[in-house]
């Protein structure tokens, strides 16, 4: 492996894997994700199917076979151990003997500070995330949202002092919990309730509000809940947003990303600037991080 071998990043949540390629400069070589049963399927075969693709065939899928070896793998797992395992096996399947490190949240790392009480006890995700919106947003202040299993925010100075956030149910967890725990109401899957949104949206019930002056209440349960869970987890964003303006009394910008974020995006009436990348950009930056210190240990 030379200093110039790519970085592999991996960013493994609790619904689905999504990787990287990426160059010690910044290019990204590659990209790719997919679902945790895939991964399961895959056994000990290489290759996470890719986004990106080298001249060859046209409409092919490579798989890492069709790029070169990088000098290390930097993983984020919140998904558990039976995940790791997974992981770890389709990396060395691929590059037996290659270096693999599991991120965990410090006290300090790449210009981001990390007041929880319990530094390690912060998702890797979450840190990861802080660190590649620290690097993506310098000088600002940010209030990160993060619409997964999970819909999380984080709060982060223009100085990289990670203050605090907050944890709650994600939009298709919301729906699910409604719908296994309520004796009346359905259970949507999320493609469910984003065509519900959609109709609504084209019927004139803007559950947006971006169409209309006042609020959207719906006339059939489908519709009550789709709506209902987007608007909550909106709300939740708005609030604090305002209150973190309000307490600093400075410009703070609203980064938005997640599997759901098109839907709860939709919903939002403040400003808001999405990215798609922030842990694996996160990723980036603590893998070169981490290769600078090697370097310099090994006198090179």
């Amino acid at each position: 492996m030379t200093q110039h071998a790519p970085y592999l990043l991996i960013d493994a949540g609790n619904s689905r894997i999504k990787w990287a390629l990426v160059q010690p400069g910044g290019g990204q070589l590659a990209a790719g994700a997919l679902a945790h049963d895939e991964v399961a399927r895959a056994g000990g075969r290489s290759g996470l199917q890719s986004d990106s693709r080298p001249d060859s065939e046209p409409g092919a899928q490579p798989g890492w076979a069709n790029w070169p070896a990088p000098c290390g793998a930097w993983v984020s797992n919140v998904a558990g151990a039976d995940v790791a395992a997974r992981i770890a096996a389709l990396v060395h399947a691929q590059w037996p003997e290659l270096p693999l490190t599991t991120i965990r949240a410090s006290e300090r790392q790449c210009g981001v500070t990390n007041c929880y009480a319990v530094p390690h006890s912060l998702g890797s995700d979450r840190w990861a995330g802080m660190i590649g919106a620290h690097a993506a947003f310098p000088g600002e202040h940010l209030l990160l949202a993060t619409f997964g299993t999970a819909t999380t925010l984080e709060a982060l100075r223009a100085d990289g002092t990670f203050i605090g956030g907050l944890i709650a149910p994600g939009w298709t967890l919301m729906m699910r919990s409604l719908g296994e725990h309520t004796a009346q109401l359905p259970t949507l899957d999320a493609a469910r309730a984003r065509g519900l949104l959609d109709a609504s949206a084209s019927a004139g019930g803007d559950t947006a509000g971006t169409g209309r002056s006042g609020p959207f209440f719906a006339t059939d349960t489908p519709h009550s809940l789709s709506a209902g869970c987007t608007l909550a987890q909106a709300g939740l964003i708005e609030r604090m947003w305002r209150d973190l303006q309000d307490e600093w009394r400075v410009p703070v910008r609203l980064v938005v990303s997640g599997g759901a974020v098109d839907e709860v995006a939709s919903a939002l009436k403040v400003p808001h600037t999405r990215h798609d990348s922030l842990v694996l950009s996160g990723l980036a930056l603590i893998a070169a991080d981490d290769m600078a210190q090697r370097g310099a240990r090994s006198g090179g």
